[in-house]
């Protein structure tokens, strides 16, 4: 049985299905995993197959037309640029899925859907965000999942895929038309009569599945690697955590600010304010300081499965992965979020009491991000939850119940349509 992982973007959205493919690869299946070619040696050290996609979204986000689009300013612009990457995305997908029995994809390449059509194999969403199962409890988590009654909250889901696609349709009917020989879509969480299955990879513990989700919704727990508990970090580092109290990380991940010069002086001085060793992470975060104290380290990339547990609370965008990474680690976390599901997370955390109030990016100052890093490395009770939400998805095998829950759909035990045979019958 072959199976053919689609994702795109940065580290965040890459890492997961690594994880989902090693595990589906154990329990017997062929995993190929197509992505960016940036990430070629990372999937191949893990045993996997590997297909490219180019999509050059990191290079893109780093120029300044990405920097300012992610401040809200030139998105036009942006999109204009990326339109034509999208077709190279799509047709990439089309030819590393061309052995596939089985196909799981992330819907940021929007060609997935359309390729398990044409190939009439299953196809199943997976994202680490419930955006595309409509719910009266919460809005869609791609517009910060606020609260606004249960019919505007489910109105939300329909009016985002419907704005969300819009720019993309006609390329995407056209694509479909002379790529695969298809009509027009309609809806693409429908196929074949039956809502396409969707797999979550989160925790219950951090968002509880709403009664009124349709039955093909599917919350699997996190998606983590095993071995990047193994890391072994350089001495330096090593270093200056033996010698003082546990640091508070921050970092920002690959959502880099307009202004890095700024953002990196406020985190500094906040966490000077505070009295706080810190671990600064650079990488695409824009966080790049010329000189620090001796109670400060700056990093580039570090396994956050080995960082977190040595640390004393987290600080970041609120990046889905990073925020995993940090519950799973039992650490009170600070949200900084820039736009999209970042505020959802932001939310979650406070909702949980895990973590302060979040602080949007455009209100970011010292003052208040001082207050937020005091809190979280003072409130007792704070500490105490965020520890034991830990120990709870510590205990999770989201990986395990994905395959699981995989395989009872290729075998039609959910009734959700997509598969009779048994999954090594191939």
């Amino acid at each position: 049985m072959r199976v053919v992982i689609l994702t795109v973007g940065s580290r965040g959205d890459v890492q997961p299905y690594v994880a989902l493919g090693v595990g589906l690869q154990r329990a017997g299946y062929q995993v190929t995993l197509a992505t960016d070619p940036s990430f070629e040696s990372f999937v191949r050290d893990y045993g996997l197959h590997f297909a490219p996609i180019r999509a050059s979204f990191l290079q893109l986000i780093q120029s300044a037309e990405g920097r300012a689009a992610l401040a809200g300013k030139n998105r036009l612009r942006l999109m204009q640029k990326v339109m034509p990457m999208l077709g190279q995305i799509m047709d990439d997908a089309w030819a590393a899925a061309q052995a596939a029995d089985i196909i799981v994809y992330h819907p940021k390449l929007l060609a997935g859907y359309h390729i398990a059509e044409k190939l009439d194999v299953p196809g199943l969403l997976a994202l680490a965000l419930p955006a595309y199962s409509p719910t009266g409890a919460f809005a869609n988590p791609a517009l910060g999942g606020g609260n606004y009654g249960s019919f505007l909250n489910k109105l939300s889901y329909d009016l985002f895929l419907k704005v969300a696609l819009l720019p993309y349709r006609r390329m995407i009917n056209r694509w479909r038309k002379e790529r695969l020989g298809l009509a027009p879509f309609t809806d693409e969480r429908m196929q074949r009569g039956q809502p396409v299955p969707k797999l979550y990879a989160y925790s219950e513990h951090v968002v509880p599945s709403p009664a009124d989700w349709d039955a093909a919704t599917f919350v699997t727990g996190y998606w983590f690697l095993e071995r990047e508990e193994e890391w072994q970090p350089p001495a330096d580092l090593g270093a200056f955590l033996e010698k003082g109290a546990p640091p508070v990380y921050v970092g920002f991940g690959s959502m880099a600010g307009q202004d890095a010069p700024r953002t990196t002086q406020i985190v500094i001085n906040a966490v000077q304010a505070t009295g706080q060793r810190a671990i600064l992470a650079s990488g695409y975060g824009g966080l790049r300081p010329a000189a620090l104290a001796d109670t400060m380290y700056t990093i580039d990339a570090v396994p956050h499965a080995w960082l977190f547990p040595h640390c004393a609370a987290v600080v970041h965008h609120g990046g889905a992965g990073t925020t995993a990474a940090g519950l799973r680690a039992g650490k009170p976390t600070v949200i900084c979020p820039f736009f999209g599901d970042q505020p959802f997370w932001g939310k979650r955390v406070l909702a949980l009491g895990v973590g302060p109030q979040p602080i949007p990016q455009k209100k970011l100052t010292v003052a208040g991000l001082a207050q937020a890093i005091h809190v979280a490395v003072t409130d007792t009770p704070m500490q105490a939850r965020a520890t034991a939400l830990g120990e709870k998805i510590r205990a999770e095998n989201g990986v395990a119940n994905a395959v699981d829950i995989i395989r009872k759909l290729r075998c039609g035990m959910y009734g959700a349509g997509i598969g009779e045979q048994a999954v090594l019958d191939d």
